[in-house]
């Protein structure tokens, strides 16, 4: 009786802790696709900021090709290539800059005003999720969740090397 009670109860707590380990990986993958999501709206409106910068009349013709080009291929691009589309348009929006600033009238101050206010957010916005991805990768490489396949399907998150970029 007693045997069967101890087992019993080893059996219940492993089953406890096995729910626990399933119930933070789904918590911690939960955090990585709500931080992407989040990182992807801020790179997003980056480009969009980058177009507008683009159209408007302050900038070289070339220049604004240029950055055109490198805004609609980081907004439209695939996640393999996502990488490369957005270190483009970094070194576009780079480009811009003449002596350390961009002259031009109030409207495109203000523009360049919120892109700057833009890139502080996406590098926080990669920060929280490059830490949210290490956190998952960790839980992930744990014995237990091995063996009991407690992942799942899911895939192993990963970071892209534009998250490493100096936006």
């Amino acid at each position: 009786m007693k045997t069967t009670l101890a087992i019993t109860l080893i059996l219940l707590v492993t089953l406890w802790y096995l729910s626990f380990l399933a119930t933070r990986l789904d918590r911690l993958h939960h955090r990585v696709e709500t931080s992407w999501a989040n990182l992807d709206g801020l790179l997003q409106r980056r480009s969009a900021i980058s177009l507008q910068i683009a159209h408007s009349d302050f900038i070289d013709p070339a220049s604004s090709l240029l950055l055109t080009s490198a805004a609609y291929q980081a907004r439209d691009a695939e996640m393999q290539d996502r990488s490369t589309a957005e270190m483009a348009l970094s070194g576009a929006l780079r480009l811009l800059l003449i002596d350390g600033e961009i002259h031009g009238s109030v409207r495109e101050q203000l523009l360049l005003d919120d892109l700057t206010k833009l890139t502080a957010k996406i590098a926080i916005a990669i920060a929280i999720h490059t830490d949210a991805v290490s956190s998952t990768q960790a839980v992930r490489k744990k014995f237990a969740i091995r063996v009991f396949r407690l992942a799942g399907r899911a895939p192993l998150p990963v970071t892209y090397e534009f998250e490493f970029d100096a936006l």
